[in-house]
């Protein structure tokens, strides 16, 4: 299985070098709004991690409650 991803791992490097190599000047207009969509992206996709993870987020700030033996009752006072 890491034979694969090592394969694939290297093959996207490959890719990714020889998309640099043979690079044209693009003539291209990026408006003012794209810098807020990027933004808004990343914003999202945080937000997104942080809600799929609260419940362990959660389990680092709080302290876990000892749990009783089974057939015995918590001391009460």
């Amino acid at each position: 299985m890491t034979h694969g991803f090592k394969r694939f791992a290297i093959t996207l490097m490959l890719l990714i070098a020889l998309s640099f190599t043979f690079e044209r000047q693009a003539h291209a207009y990026v408006d003012p709004g794209s810098g807020l969509l990027l933004f808004q992206g990343i914003s999202a996709a945080i937000s997104g991690a942080l809600f799929y993870f609260r419940r362990r987020l959660k389990n680092l700030f709080v302290k876990a409650h000892p749990k009783s033996e089974p057939g015995t009752t918590p001391f009460t006072s």
